[in-house]
């Protein structure tokens, strides 16, 4: 598990790492009014599709500390989505470092289960993965 705290100018931080497809988040949690943070925005203004917000928020929904933490994450690589889920991974991966009380209920929702679907390569001879290319008669 890439999760450790650390200390620094009187703040202790628990710090989380994500990954969904080729996006990776890293995530800093402190006590705080339960803020978050994505790359210097506020997660409304990074994440404009509610399904990803919810996403984002859900480990600290399902631990009860959504109004107790600030949440500070870069993100990089990959899409909306991947992000997202990305960051959900990250956020409850700091969380079950914070407290080890709180890993059944994440465990039992699935937010600490990395995804691991990636895209499948392109073989040579197709277009694809797997489309091939359009039969000709003449």
């Amino acid at each position: 598990m890439a999760a450790t705290v650390t200390e620094g100018k009187g703040k202790s931080d628990i710090l989380g790492i994500g990954r969904r497809k080729t996006s990776v988040a890293r995530i800093r949690l402190r006590a705080g009014q339960g803020t978050i943070t994505i790359n210097s925005r506020p997660l409304d203004a990074y994440f404009s599709n509610l399904k990803d917000r919810n996403a984002v928020v859900a480990p600290l929904v399902q631990t009860g500390r959504r109004e107790q933490l600030d949440v500070i994450v870069r993100v990089s690589g990959g899409g909306i989505t991947g992000q997202a889920d990305a960051c959900k991974l990250g956020i409850a991966r700091a969380l079950k470092k914070l407290s080890d009380e709180l890993a059944p209920a994440l465990r039992e929702s699935g937010l600490l289960t990395r995804d691991s679907r990636m895209k499948e390569r392109k073989k040579y001879g197709l277009r694809g993965a797997r489309r091939g290319t359009q039969f000709s008669k003449r």
